[in-house]
């Protein structure tokens, strides 16, 4: 069994966006384990052979309970625009990673606050078992609002950024 970049992103949203807690996948050159605990933490391990570029175990998103840091079950709270906003469209996260505004350390970011981009514009990379991610807008608009700050882990569905669509 072959499993390209393009198929295992295809799968890890599928897994992400379902009810699934554990999932296991074993081909000839790789073994892929996912794994969500109680407390709703991503627990991504993969272990890939020699004949592919993922050669590392990898643990996106994770915490062992060990860490002698205090594990809170924070309540959903429903990301909305906030009042008076409702003709701000949301840009969601597609998958679990890392959020970068720019494509390498030191160079200037893809849209700043206020900026206008058009459709299939680079907004953003997601950073997803070490695969980066361009994230393209989908509409002609403004950025009023970057929610979240770069290099921090965000999940599926999380809020990115809002735009006013032109």
């Amino acid at each position: 069994m072959k499993l390209d970049h393009e198929d295992l992103n295809r799968l890890i949203e599928k897994i992400s966006a379902s009810d699934i807690q554990e999932f296991s996948l074993e081909g000839e050159d790789f073994k892929l384990e996912i794994k969500r605990n109680l407390f709703d933490q991503n627990i991504v391990t993969n272990n890939l052979g020699s004949k592919n570029t993922f050669d590392k175990k990898t643990s996106v998103n994770s915490k062992s309970i060990n860490d002698n840091v205090p594990v809170v079950n924070e309540p959903d709270v429903p990301q909305v625009a906030p009042p008076g906003s409702s003709d701000l469209t949301e840009i969601t996260s597609p998958m679990v990673g890392t959020f970068y505004r720019a494509a390498a350390p030191g160079e200037d970011p893809f849209v700043e606050v206020g900026n206008t981009v058009k459709v299939g514009q680079t907004i953003c990379i997601l950073e997803a078992m070490k695969l980066m991610n361009e994230i393209e807008s989908e509409f002609n608009a403004e950025i009023v609002e970057i929610l979240v700050e770069n290099g921090t882990p965000v999940e599926f569905g999380q809020v990115l950024m809002r735009i006013k669509q032109a």
